[in-house]
Parts: C-alpha cells; structure tokens; sequence
C-alpha cells in the first residue's frame, strides 16, 4: 500500500494525519472543501516534512469531482475525515449534517467502488457510545447518538458495516476516538476552530492568548474528584500515528475492524487547566456555569484492543498536549488567519 487519498485533509486531525503519512513514506491525495480549514496547513505540512502531497479542493458530496480524483491516481486506501463536526450546530442544522456526513459517505464508497478501491479507516468517534456512564468504554459495548452528529458517525459506522458484509474483500477500520488535543511539536500545524471554539483545549489557548476574555466551565458538581467533567484527551500526533498503524494493521475479513483511539485515563477540566497554567506559565480565568445538556460526567478509552492488534498505544502526555498547544496558539495567535 502506497497512495492513500485522505478526505477533509487539511483539517485539524486531517492535517496532522497527512503529516505521519508523508513521514511514514506513504503518497498522499487530500480533498477538502475548506469549509473549516483552511489550505495553508498542507502548505506548512510541506515545509515540515519537506516532502510534497496533491491536494484537491473538493466536496466529498461531488460525485464528478471524487470520480475525476480517482481516475488521475492510483488510490490503495481511503482516510475519511471529512464531515461537519459541531454538535449543538447539528442540532440547529440536522439536515446539513446528514446530507453533508451521510450523504458525503455514500458518494465517497460508490466512486471507491467504481474505481476498485476497498480499503477505508474511518474517522468516528467515542460519541457512539451514547450516554453510557459504563467507563472505560470498550469497543463491545452497545452503541447509541443523543444528537445529530453522534447519529451520523453511528450511520456511517452501520452503513460501512452493511458494505462489507456484502463485500467481503471491502476492509472496513472504525476508529473511535476521543478527545483529540495538542498541535505538532513544531508549532506550524494545530486547531483552528471557526468562530467561539466547542472543546475545551483551544478554548483554553484562546483564552490564554487574549482572543478569549474568560473560559466557560460547565458543571462542577458530577461525580467525579473534583466535580468537573473527565474526558480521555489524546494528542493529536499520537492520533495521526493510530491511523497510520490502522492502514498496516491485519485485515479482518469477517466484519469491520473497530479501534478505540485514547490513552485509556481521563483527566478533569480543572485538571487540564491547572496543568496548562502549570506548564506553561500563563494565567487561565475561568467561571463555573451550569451543565450542558447530554454531558457524561465522565468517559475514556479501553484503547488496549488498539495496542493488541495493532500494536499503537498512546505515548504523550497531558504535559505534552498543553506544551504542544500553547505553542501553537502563541505562534499563531490569529490561527491561520
């Protein structure tokens, strides 16, 4: 396996992702449509690796321009990252998600098809196992969505598994990940979130940055050491090499192989902001407000099926996470605006 095509490649994990990639001596085909990226990430993917990559501007719900793709290169596998992503937008905006994720999906699977290309990882995510309060998560347990999008990482993850039960030879990877932070060691790639961010970790560097005038803290009275929510945060470089060793990892011929990505641990809210100021010597203004709705107290990974089979494991820390964030925010304070 050489040329992988990476759809919403010049995302936040896109990005990332192209970077292993390229490092790993893979030739990679990004498609984005840029509706929450921006195409210089790619340019300084580039400069990191100096290594080059092809990249499209496309919609993965574009059948003409996903099929022209796949007739100018010789594709081996399918990254599929690109979708809408912002759980309370989806919930203003259903439809835009299901045509946008779902839709995006069958487009994507037919012109593979068509071409003859049968290897796909896709991008879901720990928001399948629902409102389960049963930690750590682990990949057998029942699925379910309390919100649109968590529904369309649920479709697509049926929809994949139906393609394969019909097609044997297809090689289905479900990757279910959590709580991905951080940004490259370098500081030239991280998150760049459009408008106020929705997860804690630029949340945080925006507010250290002075973007931000304070941090929302929402609950503090689950049950949890300090009665702030825990969540199983993972670097995002540690997140990039999983996909990596889900494209060399065995193939499963009977049903989808599916992968928790998370360093199996959780860490509070307040712990993660303690551990931004602690590190890197900022000051993080905070105010508790009330819960929102759908919230867990708690969730993280049993990743241990991952570092099993396909012998990953997650290896930075949370030091490195909010080390490797904040370089990113101080060197870009407008991200990359």
């Amino acid at each position: 396996m050489k040329s992988v095509l990476v759809t919403g490649g010049a995302g936040y994990i896109g990005s990332h992702t192209c970077l292993s990639l390229l490092e790993n001596g893979y030739d990679v085909i990004a498609v984005d449509n840029f509706s929450n990226s921006k195409a210089e990430s790619l340019e300084r993917v580039r400069s990191i690796t100096n290594k080059d990559l092809v990249l499209y501007e496309a919609d993965v719900c574009d059948i003409e321009a996903m099929s022209a793709i796949f007739k100018l290169h010789d594709i081996d596998a399918v990254i599929h990252f690109a979708g809408l992503k912002a759980v309370g937008e989806s919930v203003e905006k259903p439809m835009d998600y299901y045509y946008n994720n779902v839709y995006g999906t069958l487009v994507l699977c037919e012109v593979m098809k068509e071409a003859g290309v049968k290897n796909i990882v896709f991008s879901s995510s720990a928001t399948v196992y629902g409102l389960s309060e049963l930690v750590p998560f682990k990949e057998d347990m029942p699925t379910s969505a309390t919100n649109p999008y968590g529904r369309t990482k649920l479709f697509i993850e049926e929809i994949l598994t139906d393609i394969k039960t019909a097609d044997i030879e297809w090689n289905v990877t479900l990757l279910r990940y959590f709580n991905p932070v951080g940004a490259h060691k370098s500081g030239m790639i991280g998150e760049d979130p459009n408008g106020i961010p929705n997860n804690l970790m630029p949340y945080i560097s925006q507010v250290a940055v002075g973007r931000l005038k304070e941090l929302k803290v929402f609950g503090k009275d689950y049950p949890t050491p300090d009665g702030t929510g825990v969540r199983d945060y993972i670097h995002v470089m540690d997140l990039a090499e999983g996909h990596v060793a889900a494209l060399k990892g065995p193939v499963i011929k009977e049903c989808p192989a599916v992968y928790n990505l998370g360093t199996g641990r959780g860490n509070s809210v307040l712990e993660v902001i303690k551990a931004f100021e602690e590190e890197n010597k900022v000051n993080i203004p905070y105010r508790i407000v009330g819960r929102r709705a759908g919230d867990v107290a708690s969730s993280y990974a049993d990743a241990s099926k991952a570092e099993k089979i396909l012998k990953w494991k997650a290896r930075l820390t949370l030091q490195d996470m909010v080390r490797d964030t904040w370089n990113w925010q101080r060197k870009n304070p407008q991200g990359y605006a």
